[in-house]
């Protein structure tokens, strides 16, 4: 194994590897391009929307609630008209993305201790943004009515007191940011795989690595080491993207990390070897990867979590090794856990990387005979 047939194949593989302009702008370039992409642009917030009001009080309450409204910038203030109906009608247009409207009585309401009249118009075409700026509205005006009238209503209200851990500001890319690194490691390890075995069969020089005094398994391993050097590179590219530009948090140990992403690798590159034994050409593969990569990063809670997804998605994704490696990602960065925590993940992981891994090599020894 570490004769000199092989170190001189180790070096031709790591000098081939180096050459390919085109594999090392899919390690390199795709997940700059890739975080940075779902990072800033996937967001569930909502900000800037435009609201109109048309206020009937005209009290200083009714001027603390629009000051509340706008504090966050989720709304900005717009003038409204003189009518609910010209209000309404702005809405209509697409002028304003909400209105509201503050009843006569809404100060004379509070004082008493009573819920005042507001009333809310949204704009539902897009039923996403309609949904979170009511949340917004809603839980902003019932905020705002507990703490003017809770003297009114009685002494001895329950309070709660909510702490969110591990991602205290709610930052919206903390959760995007380690599914993109999953995302990108799956697809980045079964190109680049498959398109390092299969540029031997385009070439012809498959044949000549028969030649060589140098095993199958040999030639196996010569080409996934220089795939597992570069493949942390792009680990390690897509971690600095993450905890520099969006200030995500490495929490846990990085010998987990890497352990875990060892393993992921290897399941990548499992599938992408047994892509090569299937394929004519590069070309194929690419087609046939798109298949394999869209629906196990759908399933995988990368984008979506999963447990907004019907229970016959769920079950599915059981099958699904990203799954696993995002749950790790998320709990060793994010919440600093470790193998005591996330040692059922990693054995999944590990049964997937053996498995294919044995069934990839069996193919390629199969087909280097």
């Amino acid at each position: 194994m570490l004769g000199s047939g092989f170190r001189a194949l180790l070096k031709k593989e790591f000098l081939q590897l180096l050459r390919n302009k085109q594999l090392l702008v899919i390690l390199v370039i795709t997940p700059i391009v890739q975080l940075m992409a779902y990072g800033l642009a996937l967001s569930p917030e909502v900000k800037h929307l435009r609201l109109g009001v048309l206020d009937y009080s005209c009290s200083p309450a009714s001027r603390d609630l629009l000051a509340e409204l706008v504090s966050n910038e989720v709304f900005d203030l717009i003038d409204s008209g003189r009518s609910e109906q010209d209000l309404a009608a702005r809405v209509r247009d697409g002028d304003l993305d909400a209105g509201i409207v503050i009843g006569p009585e809404f100060a004379r309401e509070l004082k008493v201790g009573k819920r005042p009249y507001v009333q809310v118009l949204l704009d539902g075409v897009d039923a996403n943004t309609a949904g979170i700026a009511s949340a917004y509205v809603m839980q902003i005006v019932s905020n705002f009515n507990s703490e003017h009238a809770k003297s009114k209503i009685s002494p001895d209200l329950l309070s709660t007191e909510t702490a969110i851990m591990f991602n205290p500001g709610l930052v919206s890319s903390w959760f995007f940011v380690p599914g993109v690194i999953g995302m990108v490691l799956n697809i980045a390890g079964i190109l680049v795989s498959s398109a390092t075995l299969l540029r031997e069969k385009e070439t012809g020089t498959l044949e000549q690595l028969l030649m060589t005094p140098v095993s199958s398994a040999e030639i196996l391993i010569a080409k996934i080491i220089p795939l597992l050097v570069v493949l942390f590179v792009n680990i390690g590219v897509s971690l600095s993207i993450g905890m520099g530009i969006f200030h995500m948090p490495f929490r846990g140990n990085p010998l987990s990390l890497f352990l875990i992403s060892l393993l992921y690798i290897f399941v990548v590159m499992s599938i992408g070897i047994a892509l090569a034994t299937i394929s004519a050409n590069q070309r194929q593969a690419m087609l046939i990867s798109f298949f394999i990569t869209m629906p196990v990063i759908q399933l995988s809670g990368a984008l979506a979590p999963l447990e907004s997804m019907p229970e016959f998605f769920r079950i599915a994704s059981l099958a699904n090794p990203l799954r696993y490696y995002i749950v790790c990602l998320k709990g060793v960065l994010l919440k600093g856990v470790g193998l005591d925590v996330l040692w059922p993940q990693v054995l999944a992981l590990f049964c997937f990387a053996f498995v294919l891994l044995s069934l990839s090599a069996s193919r390629f020894r199969k087909q280097m005979a």
